[in-house]
């Protein structure tokens, strides 16, 4: 008995050590499995969502005062009313993605009760696709390389009629990015059409400063995403939560890049394809 007894306690202490040993070589293989450019050692996309007044109001002047350049994900209804600017932001080198002409998403959310997920098809979201694309180029003259999932939701129907629209983004779209994820994207192994988007609404500059050096420890493409900028209003990011991952990623001693969803998205798709 006493025999098994310390055989088993020798494996219960061998478990956990093989486990951390085998934990810490995966991260270091996530870090050097993947070529970022010019040395980097993880990637950050600061995205924007629904093309809010704020935005072109505080965010593009912010983004512009660093020499940063953001992914811009617009409600096409929502442009009018700032419409010179966001010309301003194409111009300035600005990413503009497509994020639905309708904003739909779950019924549950009361906003989209009357235009729920729930009652769409596949044939319903490609026009929704579509149609904002054409917005999107009509009044800006470019064309959305990037999807951003309204709700971060991916799905038509209800019960056993449910189809995932991912398809129909991966068609359509150099690449497709979620909402509230719980990680940063693993450039290795990643899904273009459907990549996470980590929410920094509301966080303080300790919160957001927590994903941006576990995505650089993991050696990961960080994908954040805000709706206003500064404003006194629910999905809030304020300047100085900005400026601190501004400040942080164009340190040259921290090794990340900071670029637009389409360049990040670009280059991983051409290293997975010489790989």
């Amino acid at each position: 008995m006493k025999l098994n007894y310390y055989a088993s306690q020798r494996s219960r202490i061998a478990i956990p050590l093989i486990c951390g040993g085998l934990l810490m070589a995966g991260a270091a293989w996530a870090q050097n499995s993947f070529q970022w450019p010019a040395g980097k050692r993880a990637a950050i996309s600061l995205s924007f969502d629904d093309a809010r007044q704020s935005q072109v109001d505080v965010g593009l002047p912010l983004l512009d005062k660093h020499g940063v350049k953001g992914t811009f994900y617009l409600s096409p209804a929502e442009v009018p009313s700032r419409l010179e600017g966001w010309k301003k932001a194409v111009a300035a080198g600005h990413d503009i993605g497509n994020h639905s002409r309708s904003h739909p998403c779950t019924g549950n959310y009361e906003f989209s009760y009357g235009n729920a997920l729930e009652n769409y098809t596949l044939e319903r979201m490609a026009k929704e696709l579509d149609g904002a694309n054409a917005d999107i180029e009509r009044m800006l003259g470019v064309r959305a390389v990037n999807f951003g999932y309204p709700c971060g939701q991916k799905f038509v129907g209800r019960g056993t009629a449910v189809k995932s629209y991912v398809p129909l983004v991966a068609e359509r779209f150099l690449t497709g990015r979620g909402y509230r994820d719980e990680g940063a994207n693993d450039p290795r192994i990643c899904d273009l059409a459907q990549l996470t988007g980590m929410a920094v609404d509301e966080l303080d500059s300790k919160q957001a400063m927590e994903l941006v050096t576990e995505a650089v420890k993991q050696g990961r493409w960080l994908v954040l995403v805000t709706h206003e900028v500064g404003a006194p209003a629910f999905q809030t990011t304020t300047p100085a939560v900005l400026e601190t991952i501004m400040k942080y990623a164009k340190d040259p001693a921290n090794g990340i890049w900071l670029d637009t969803v389409k360049s990040v998205g670009e280059y991983v798709q051409k290293q997975r394809g010489t790989r």
